[in-house]
């Protein structure tokens, strides 16, 4: 039996790409094996897990495998397991959610299965843990409420914040200086976007665990163990400046589709969802939280399962609105209808459809017309829908849509279709172009309003946020399955910028790759300028480089803040696009406990954020072979 990594020098170029894109890293750089490259080597995964834990692997089978490998609603699937530190594993099981279900276990079975689903093992540094605050560091203060109301920096989604909030302008940008480091122990990437707020910066990490530091000295004021890995970013309510008596809420979701509420300044849990019963559930977009209601945006990572006889494909995008201080579910609205048997692929697993439109970004609020906009994933499975690589405007008080724009018709697509027998790829054979980048709403100086979007593609869409009427579309980049817009562009002005990431994904191209940066003028989709990055950025860098930005943009009235695929973090000229000043964070730093973090790639849905002459940014990104770090940054002018 060939295993994933010797996959990687002897197998065809299709299957190498299959691992890569799914995270499958060997000796050279040492994180899981992991979702759809587990599930598409399935019995290999089975068998280096029982290798690694002949123990854990007996104890699967009688214990586990009954719910895990059924579809039982709310039991994660193998792949989701894979994909989580073996400490999350053995925390769910002893003290969190599971420990009910693993009460006949001893300690020792417990430590054995989660070492034989994941076998991802922090090395353990005491020394990264933040010290506990003293003093005047422990105290939240009132004065100082949510620095923005969101991801998106503004509730529509602009990413634009002017230089009186950010402390930081082309005249003050040279005397940036680092401050003070922060390591995740045991983490391959830092991907949740913080919030600040009551002078702590709020932060989920690849472990479960969410922070609130003292924005000023790294401190810990308390730490809260989430069921997996946060990937969203964090969102706390907002309150009266000097308001002593305010309970404010900081709100997240985890990568096993769980919803929190937790207390901001005692860190304690207010209320706790499951987004959807989905075992395939994931939560990767910022909740929305705007008049009381938080919106939560839901995916799956059903696309991912191609292994053995899996029965395709069964979940559904959707958006739910909750009651935020209370956490009842209000409405949930499913982007596809529900999916119906279709008959059997060749290897005799049932198919179903229609499945996907997932939602893996933060929507945008439009308080005029009481509207979100968002857009969708492809479809996983057949009959393709018109939902599917689209954007889409919903009533926020009711979730129905009042219109949809589809970028890209018939996008059916699973991972499949790169493997050889192709059994369980849609009858479509998409392109698996979907939107991963936030949609943004934004006003032109002349008055008129846009809905902008950014697709894997490569190309950017205007519409007109009362119909959805495509008013211009560019491309901007070639497009890839890890390519094109990725995570987040950002508006300012008359003009839009748009990160393109452009990463090689095994497919051949009639046009070159075009990582960088670039400017549109959003009136017109023409170009302002262009500042594309060469592949000569990555010579003499770690292996995992890219020239490409796979990370959200941020702007302010002079200035654009990047974070690259190579690990460079970059101000560039909101005029120009020449670069200001950069930073490298794909170094080693000795962090506010004391220890050794290493940063790498920038990217996932967390961006630079900038406030009050304080820049945080995130370095780390183990992810379709980029290079993995643990470090948050945090900047300050001086």
């Amino acid at each position: 039996m060939i295993t994933p990594c010797q996959a990687l020098t002897t197998g065809s170029r299709q299957i190498k790409w299959l691992l890569i894109l799914t995270g499958i890293i060997c000796a050279a750089q040492p994180t899981a094996l992991s979702l759809a490259a587990a599930e598409a080597w399935s019995e290999a995964a089975v068998v280096e897990g029982a290798k690694r834990s002949p123990r854990g692997a007996k104890v699967y089978a009688e214990h586990c495998a009954v719910c895990h490998e059924h579809g039982v609603n709310r039991a994660p699937v193998v792949y989701h397991l894979r994909m989580m530190m073996t400490e999350t594993i053995y925390r769910a099981l002893s003290a969190g959610a599971m420990r009910l279900q693993a009460q006949s276990l001893s300690d020792q079975d417990k430590h054995a299965v989660a070492y034989f689903l994941s076998g991802i093992q922090s090395a353990k540094d005491v020394k990264l843990a933040p010290p506990a605050c003293q003093g005047k560091a422990a105290h939240f203060d009132f004065d100082n409420p949510p620095a923005y109301p969101g991801w998106g920096m503004t509730l529509a989604n602009t990413r634009f914040a002017p230089k009186s909030v950010t402390g930081l302008d082309s005249h003050n940008v040279s005397r940036l200086r680092l401050k003070w480091a922060l390591g995740f122990d045991g983490a391959s990437r830092v991907r949740s976007e913080p919030a600040l707020a009551a002078g702590a910066i709020y932060i989920g990490s690849q472990d479960g665990r969410v922070y609130a530091l003292d924005r000023k000295t790294g401190c810990e004021r308390w730490q809260f163990a989430a069921r997996s890995e946060v990937r969203t970013g964090v969102v706390v309510s907002p309150w009266r400046v000097g308001d002593s008596t305010a309970q404010p809420i900081a709100y997240f979701a985890d990568f096993l589709g769980n919803v929190y509420a937790v207390d901001a300044i005692k860190g304690t849990l207010v209320w706790s969802d499951h987004a959807d019963p989905h075992p395939a559930t994931t939560l990767t977009g910022t909740p929305v939280l705007y008049e009381g209601r938080l919106y939560v945006p839901a995916t799956t990572q059903e696309k991912a399962a191609v292994g053995g006889n899996f029965d395709c494909c069964t979940s559904r995008g959707s958006l739910i609105a909750y009651d935020a201080r209370t956490g009842k579910r209000l409405w949930q609205s499913f982007l596809v209808d529900k999916p119906l048997f279709r008959g059997l692929s060749k290897s005799g697993s049932k198919l179903y459809g229609p499945s996907g439109a997932g939602i893996w970004s933060s929507p945008a609020i439009d308080e005029r017309r009481g509207l979100l906009f968002f857009a969708t994933s492809n479809n996983y499975s057949s009959p393709a829908t018109k939902t599917s690589d689209a954007v889409i405007a919903m009533d926020l008080k009711s979730g129905k849509i009042k219109w949809s724009y589809q970028a890209t018709v018939n996008d059916a697509w699973n991972l499949g279709c790169m493997l050889p027998n192709g059994s369980i790829c849609p009858k479509e054979h998409g392109v698996d172009y979907d939107f991963g980048a936030a949609v943004i709403l934004t006003r032109a100086r002349d008055g008129r309003e846009f809905v902008l979007a950014g697709q894997k593609s490569g190309w950017v869409y205007c519409l007109n946020p009362n119909d959805g009427k495509l008013l211009w579309k560019t491309k901007v980049g070639r497009g890839g399955a890890i390519a094109g817009v990725h995570f987040g562009m950002a508006a300012g002005g008359d003009a839009l910028y748009v990160p393109i990431s452009d990463a090689p994904d095994g497919r051949q191209y009639s046009e070159p790759a075009k990582p960088g940066l670039y400017a549109l003028d959003i009136r017109t989709g023409e170009f302002i300028w262009k500042a594309p990055n060469d592949a000569s950025v990555c010579q003499g860098r770690p292996a995992g480089c890219d020239p490409g930005i796979a990370s959200p943009v941020t702007v302010s009235e002079d200035l654009v803040l990047s974070g690259g695929n190579d690990g460079i973090l970059r101000i560039h000229s909101a005029q120009s696009g020449k670069v200001l000043w950069q930073f490298d964070t794909a170094q080693s730093l000795v962090t506010v406990g004391g220890g050794v973090a290493t940063g790498g790639s920038i990217g996932g849905g967390a961006g630079p954020l900038v406030y009050d002459g304080t820049l945080v940014v995130e370095s780390g990104y183990a992810f379709a072979w980029r290079m993995p770090g643990n470090l948050m940054l945090v900047f300050e002018v001086q």
